[in-house]
């Protein structure tokens, strides 16, 4: 398997961003991690096939708004705040601010 890929924190595209965001699934993974740090892909319960969560990590990663690390057998997703508050001051408080309370997956 090779390198994933991950955008450069300069080459975050708003479009891309918000389309990634847009999906209540993502913004569920999205809650998560800026809730709890990094957690092992299977450790989400977002109510889809294993198949459909790997497509919804795998938007939110080449959106540039989680980092997967491969450990093994195990993929580990991060929240990459930094990058995004640095981008789109602001945007991520936003769509956080606006999820319901327990949408935490």
């Amino acid at each position: 398997m090779g390198d994933l890929f991950h955008p450069a924190a300069d080459d975050l595209d708003l479009t891309a961003v918000m389309h990634a965001l847009s999906d209540p699934a993502r913004r569920k993974v999205v809650a998560a991690l800026a809730a709890e740090g990094e957690r092992a892909c299977g450790t989400f319960d977002l109510g889809v096939t294993k198949a459909t969560a790997s497509h919804h990590f795998k938007v939110l990663r080449e959106a540039g708004i989680t980092m997967t690390r491969i450990d093994g057998a195990h993929r580990f997703l991060t929240l990459r705040r930094d990058d995004l508050d640095a981008r789109f001051p602001g945007l991520l408080d936003a769509v956080l601010a606006a999820e319901p309370a327990g949408a935490v997956a």
